[in-house]
């Protein structure tokens, strides 16, 4: 997800990788900008009302040690407003930062500047390729149809329980597939890769924040 302040700081490098997407609802940049201008107004008024709160709540204190019983009630009466004003200042605020979330949810992010523009897959440039491809010889079968022969996946059964993408590895399959992550993890520990163990319960947060959502 690109950060509000990304799109602030670097509109037209954001709208020029958007077009190269074909990405047709520029006006989100801007929404998502005045959505957050919006944003930090709100901040600035709660945090000012917050500080004149608590400034009036020890003055309430004092005025009542100095037995200042009518100062101190109209302060009082002042903090009642307060709050109400805090209140509704705070409601305002989580509407504004849910309205924004939802406006850069949309927003995907821009490929890196040596990609060209293009209508589909078809213009794509290769710009780089460590080697040629080898052609299947005659009467080769796909990966999908080996998968199936020899009961190493189970496509629809990961529809099913995930949706499209995540396959359920079975017997072979499920021992290549661990396999060839550990052969990964090794190969890159060796050159200097961090090994990382992150939490395996997926919440909606880290989902937004690794791109897995929205689809």
């Amino acid at each position: 997800m690109l950060q509000v302040s990304f799109l602030r700081d670097n509109k037209e490098k954001a709208l020029e990788g958007l077009r190269k997407r074909n990405f047709k609802s520029l006006e989100l940049v801007d929404q998502a900008v005045n959505a957050d201008d919006l944003r930090r107004k709100l901040q600035f008024d709660l945090d000012t009302q917050s500080a004149e709160m608590n400034r009036i709540s020890k003055e309430i204190g004092m005025l009542m040690k100095n037995g200042q019983k009518a100062e101190a009630e109209t302060a009082k009466a002042r903090t009642g407003e307060l709050k109400e004003n805090i209140k509704s200042l705070q409601q305002d605020l989580n509407a504004t930062e849910k309205e924004l979330l939802e406006i850069l949810y949309q927003i995907p992010n821009i490929p890196c500047g040596a990609v060209k523009a293009g209508a589909s897959a078809d213009d794509n440039e290769n710009i780089f390729q460590s080697h040629e491809v080898e052609a299947l010889g005659e009467g080769a079968i796909p990966h999908w149809e080996l998968a199936k022969k020899y009961n190493l996946i189970d496509f629809e059964l990961g529809v099913k329980i995930a949706g499209a993408g995540f396959p359920v590895y079975l017997g072979k399959g499920a021992r290549l597939q661990r396999a060839l992550v550990q052969f990964f993890l090794d190969r890159n520990t060796e050159v200097g890769y961090t090994e990382v163990n992150p939490p395996h319960v997926v919440n909606e947060a880290s989902g937004y924040g690794t791109g897995q959502l929205p689809d």
